[in-house]
């Protein structure tokens, strides 16, 4: 039967409704008067009533909502075959193939699942299989997924579940407001945590199975870390014993422009990557890309079937996505028209007082607001409100970090110089708002 709608702010309301009644409190919507999106089409998204949105906030649609070329290959795969993966198909191998040749030498092994909290409890399975460990060090502002594993290594939400003793934390390096901004030994400092960290372990009866950290820290507020502290961080784990787990479900797959990866930007190469959201443009697929050795290790004890991790048509998707970014030449476009909207930004925050801070590379930028010129106090409520404000002008933006005062920039990559001037002139707007009234 076809139910009638209501029309306007009466069909949210509606929807707001049953979506309480249906779905329960728990699930968060974005702003104070949240969108009815219906359709998506590049870096547009378009509500209910026809208003058109520039999206600077979803990597999922990586390559850009609904890129024919993905929709193409998923519907193509989707009419001939679509199964589990205890069979041999073309697809999934030839994946793995492409997926790997992206990384060092040694990271020649791909398992595939269906998110990134998969992949990274995929990831903690083989750490705790190649060390014969199972403690666990993370940043203390950390999101790494949503299943219960993972969420004990997630430090940036409450959780109704106590955290385990095998999990330690260690400050995120941070270079604008954490513990060691401006000091010339920030990294070796920020480094240094590790080694408490892993005393702790050893003090509650554990030893380190991993390191695992998002390699642009996008919930730790996309701070500039200071150069070397990766590298110096994963050498002392990996002298105790753990591994280190690299989190690219955002910062991968070319996004930072200079690299196709975040751990190539702090020159250190991770024994164990993971991916996910942006792998299939919106279809559900992640990966994580090992080495044999590590494998092997796993193999003794336990094998890996995901019903629907890599299917066919997962995998026809994330080669579809693979293809877009490199005949369109994507990673180029995130750094040059992520370079032009930096260098904008850093003009914008000399006359606005109210940014502290611009930082961030290719198109994953973020925007750190502050209550004065002269002051490192993160705006939070002023945040929210330009997040709001932006939504009500036609920019769907977001905000990250541990005060929740980092307006995050992370559109799809086919985001261009003329999208990036419609953001400036609408941020413009809204900054000069807001600073005016405080």
């Amino acid at each position: 039967m076809k139910h009638t709608k209501p029309a306007g702010s009466t069909e949210t309301a509606h929807l707001l409704e049953r979506r309480k009644r249906l779905l329960g409190k728990a699930y968060r919507l974005f702003y104070d008067h949240p969108v009815h999106i219906v359709r998506g089409e590049g870096v547009w998204l378009y509500d209910a009533d026809g208003k058109r949105y520039l999206d600077v906030y979803n990597n999922v649609p990586h390559v850009g909502h609904c890129h024919p070329h993905v929709v193409e290959a998923v519907c193509k795969q989707a009419k001939v075959l679509n199964t589990h993966t205890r069979y041999l198909h073309e697809n999934v191998l030839d994946y793995a193939d492409k997926l790997t040749a992206k990384f060092p030498g040694g990271l020649d092994i791909a398992m595939f699942a269906c998110t990134g909290t998969e992949a990274n409890e995929l990831a903690l399975r083989l750490a705790r299989a190649k060390t014969g460990a199972n403690g666990m060090i993370v940043t203390d502002h950390a999101y790494h997924g949503t299943s219960w594993a993972i969420s004990q290594i997630t430090t940036c939400y409450g959780s109704s579940d106590r955290r385990g003793d095998n999990i330690v934390t260690v400050p995120a390096p941070d270079s604008f407001r954490g513990l060691y901004a401006g000091d010339d030994e920030a990294a070796d400092k920020y480094a240094g945590h590790l080694h408490d960290a892993i005393d702790k372990l050893a003090q509650n009866g554990h030893r380190p199975a991993a390191f695992i950290v998002d390699t642009i820290f996008s919930n730790e507020g996309l701070p500039t870390v200071p150069p070397g502290y990766l590298a110096k961080a994963v050498e002392i784990v990996r002298a105790a014993g753990g591994l280190f787990v690299a989190d690219e479900v955002q910062p991968g797959f070319g996004r930072l422009g200079r690299h196709f990866w975040g751990f190539e930007s702090h020159a250190v190469v991770p024994d164990i990557a993971t991916m996910g959201k942006p792998m299939g443009n919106g279809y559900p697929v992640s990966a994580v890309v090992t080495s044999a050795e590590i494998i092997e290790a796993y193999q003794k004890d336990s094998h890996y079937f995901n019903t629907f991790g890599g299917t066919p048509v997962a995998c026809a998707a994330a080669l579809a996505v693979l293809e877009v970014v490199e005949q369109q030449g994507l990673q180029a476009n995130a750094l040059e028209t992520g370079d032009y909207l930096l260098d904008k930004l850093k003009k914008l925050k000399a006359n606005k007082f109210i940014i502290g801070d611009v930082r961030g590379s290719g198109l994953f930028i973020g925007i750190d607001l502050v209550g004065g010129p002269d002051s490192r106090e993160p705006a939070t409520s002023e945040t929210s409100r330009a997040v709001n404000l932006l939504k009500e002008r036609g920019v769907l933006i977001g905000s990250t970090g541990r005060y929740d005062n980092v307006l995050k920039i992370r559109p799809p990559l086919v985001f261009t110089r003329q999208n990036a001037d419609l953001l400036l002139e609408k941020l413009e707007g809204v900054l000069s708002e807001i600073s005016g009234t405080l």
